[in-house]
């Protein structure tokens, strides 16, 4: 028997991600846009492969640009998603489009996220407008405000960190 996860991690050039996880950037838009939020310029768009075996799972964090989740192969990938005040909070099963999964999910900007797969394996992409530069990134274990405030309402986020 194979380890497909494997396979991929190699053909695929994949590396360890600091959230969890292995990742590859494929692509970094070279047009700049201004977002309207503040931010100084960022790359109009970026994108990664992004794989998770049995065990390991994107710890909770947010960026400040929406991040569109696409399935690839492997098991469905279980997305967890938080506002960032709490007041939503909601599990979606990315995978192969059938009545209980989808293919893609979009993560709004600043909202918590996490993730792990529902099997061995699965291997999925992840495309951020603007485009993502760690100047955007949080996880959500350094955040202690927000931490305390999502785990009081919803507790159960406490499995994915």
């Amino acid at each position: 028997m194979t380890d497909r996860a494997a396979i991929l991690i190699h053909e695929l050039e994949l590396e360890p991600h600091p959230e969890g996880g292995h990742y590859r950037e494929i692509f970094r838009s070279p047009h700049a846009v201004h977002p309207q939020d503040g931010r100084e310029l960022r790359s109009g768009l970026t994108s990664i492969y992004y794989l998770l075996r049995n065990g390991e799972r994107s710890r909770w964090h947010r960026v400040a640009s929406d991040e569109a989740w696409h399935f690839y192969e492997g098991d469905a990938v279980e997305l967890w998603v938080a506002a960032p005040d709490g007041s939503a909070f909601t599990r979606v099963s990315l995978g192969p489009a059938a009545v209980d999964t989808a293919p893609t999910y979009v993560v709004p900007a600043r909202w918590w996220q996490a993730a792990r797969t529902e099997g061995s394996y699965a291997l999925a992409g992840c495309t951020v407008g603007p485009g993502f530069d760690v100047r955007d990134f949080a996880l959500l274990a350094d955040d202690a405000a927000s931490l305390e405030l999502l785990r009081g309402r919803w507790p159960e986020i406490g499995e994915m960190l």
